[in-house]
């Protein structure tokens, strides 16, 4: 198995030259054979094996990834106990995913940690932004999380919502861009 690229999590501005694409290009054709696996088979017992070579870390007992699943990297999502990540979301975890406990990831979300220089003459280079996921927080179905956004403790994104900045904890965010609504109501 390839070795993961610690030195590109929240990187920032990383140039697309050197050796640098042979490795990522390595890990991304061996994290897509593990993911046909994945979602390909209906034991949980080898989904969760298929995701610790995946993830290169276990997946916590207590969370759940429900297939189909996608992720271009694998290596750099971090997850933590009791999460929840519905059918169909797509991560793009080459700058770093973190998804802390008790988050709740709706079906067809993405989360997207890499982005491209505006420059044309450096387009192809590459911009990594980690995105994080508190504790707690509810990401409705189809949401979009741009590179570099932190989503609160006990936040809560609307459906279909499209994330360009920091979502503050206990609040109520929707819309594209995501704007926020109101604070969580709390018994």
């Amino acid at each position: 198995m390839p070795i993961p690229l610690p030195q590109l999590i929240n990187a920032g501005p990383v140039s697309w030259t050197g050796p640098l694409p042979e490795q990522v290009d390595a890990i991304v054709a061996e994290t897509s054979s593990q993911l046909i696996a994945f979602n390909q088979t209906s034991a949980e017992s080898e989904r969760r094996s298929l995701l610790t070579h995946l993830l290169s870390t276990p997946l916590p007992s207590s969370s759940v990834i429900n297939p189909p699943f996608q992720t271009d990297f694998g290596q750099h999502t971090v997850i933590g106990q009791h999460v929840f990540i519905n059918r169909d979301c797509f991560f793009v975890d080459l700058g770093g995913i973190y998804i802390d406990d008790h988050a709740l990831i709706g079906p067809r979300t993405m989360l997207i940690s890499v982005g491209h220089n505006e420059d044309p003459a450096h387009r192809r280079d590459l911009v990594l932004k980690s995105v994080h996921i508190k504790t707690g927080a509810w990401l409705g179905a189809n949401v979009t999380v741009n590179p570099g956004v932190t989503i609160g403790e006990n936040a809560i994104v609307g459906a279909g919502a499209v994330v360009t900045k920091d979502v503050p904890a206990n609040t109520v965010v929707a819309g594209v861009p995501a704007k926020i609504l109101r604070p969580i109501h709390q018994h």
